[in-house]
């Protein structure tokens, strides 16, 4: 297979200049820094607020002190190595920390830092919880992204989750059709893997993560169309990101041209407050007004999209901001609230479920199903601290 050659050293960057490498690495000495060839010819490099330049050239915002590493607190959803179990039907496989490339907005953050370890090389325990709990009908391969692994270990893990009956769905989770489009539809392996096991009962599921319309090319789209044919269903999540994708006619062409290649508008994101993730903040009541007016330029196809926050006690889908309330719902909920609809104050700035005067009395701070388990926000406070004794 031709691959797109890979660059992990910002300094190899060729549309750099020396002063804006030296700016960089600082950076990069903080948050891990990973792109291709491919994905760079994407850029328009004589704009310097270019899209998908944001999206995986580093920026000084990231040092900005903002959020946290585990914004959502995933560390409590953990309940074997390599496997969290926060709603009750699906359970979530962290199978890699590698990614085509890094965006920098990734509310993963923490899972590339060499101190954190999260991802499972072996996935034995969470194949083996998963066996033991028939309520799990769905799986998500994630991490990092799940189609950076070799093929030969993807068809050993999807072959284990096939031997469990009650697995009926199992999703995977990637950025690769837009990251490395190649990496799909040249590989015959892949895709006879994806079609043995996808079937008219089973489905496989490949959960997209596209930003911007202009990832949307002539290889991704060839590389739907081959995932298409070998029996997945490719659908798309992403945040809402200022300075990428804030912008109700980028927004609205992009719900457009999934529409057209056959990828599901699934989900659109309020951007989790991750550590380094400043520069990319709208507040709530932008983000809203934004996708609406996308979705007012947009067929029914676009439309079924949805606008939630990925917070610690669920998703919580946003309905409506009109005349400073939130009118909100629980789309998926940690505690069995699904459904439960709120109507909340809605100050101009804020930006997370946490800003909401209220929010308190509709959850409660989780506990951790697997105590043993030590989470980023834990191990890099205690690090920290450590430093400055």
């Amino acid at each position: 297979m031709a691959q797109p050659k890979y660059i992990m050293n910002i300094e190899k960057v060729p549309h750099l200049s020396d002063e804006e490498k030296q700016k960089l690495k600082q950076i990069t000495e903080k948050f891990v820094f990973r792109v291709n060839e491919y994905y760079l010819g994407l850029i328009d490099w004589a704009d310097p607020a270019d899209p998908i330049r944001k999206l995986v050239i580093p920026n000084e915002g990231e040092l900005e002190e903002y959020g946290r590493w585990d914004a959502s607190d995933e560390d409590t959803n953990y309940v074997v190595p390599g496997c969290q179990h926060k709603y009750e039907q699906t359970a979530l496989l962290i199978v890699s920390e590698v990614c085509g490339a890094y965006c920098r907005y990734c509310f993963r953050k923490r899972l590339f830092r060499n101190d954190i370890k999260e991802a499972m090389s072996d996935v034995s325990p969470g194949i083996e919880y998963i066996r033991n709990h028939p309520e799990i009908t769905n799986v998500l391969l994630t991490g990092g992204d799940s189609l950076i692994l070799a093929t030969r270990k993807l068809r050993g893990i999807i072959e284990q989750l096939r031997e469990i009956p009650h697995v009926k769905i199992i999703r995977l989770g990637s950025k690769m059709p837009v990251f490395n489009p190649m990496r799909i539809y040249e590989d015959e392996e892949l895709l006879k893997l994806i079609s043995e096991y996808s079937t008219p009962e089973q489905r496989i599921y490949v959960m997209a993560h596209i930003n911007h319309p202009r990832e949307i090319t002539e290889e991704a789209k060839r590389g739907f169309d081959a995932l298409h044919q070998a029996g997945a269903i490719v659908v798309n999540q992403t945040p809402v990101l200022r300075g990428i994708n804030d912008d109700p006619r980028v927004l609205g062409e992009l719900l457009d041209k999934l529409s057209w290649a056959g990828v599901t508008p699934y989900y659109f994101f309020i951007n989790r407050p991750v550590a380094g993730n400043n520069d990319f903040v709208l507040s709530l009541k932008e983000a809203y007004e934004i996708v609406e007016e996308a979705k007012s330029r947009t067929s029914g196809l676009g439309k079924r999209v949805r606008l939630s926050m990925s917070h610690t006690s669920g998703k919580v889908e946003i309905l409506a901001i009109e005349d400073g309330k939130a009118y909100l719902k629980y789309h998926q909920s940690r505690d069995g609230n699904y459904g439960k609809f709120m109507v909340l104050d809605c100050p101009d700035n804020a930006a997370w479920f946490d800003d909401l005067p209220g929010n308190e009395n509709y959850w409660t701070p989780p506990q951790k199903k697997w105590n043993d388990f030590k989470g980023a926000n834990e191990k890099i406070t205690e690090k920290e601290a450590s430093s400055t004794t």
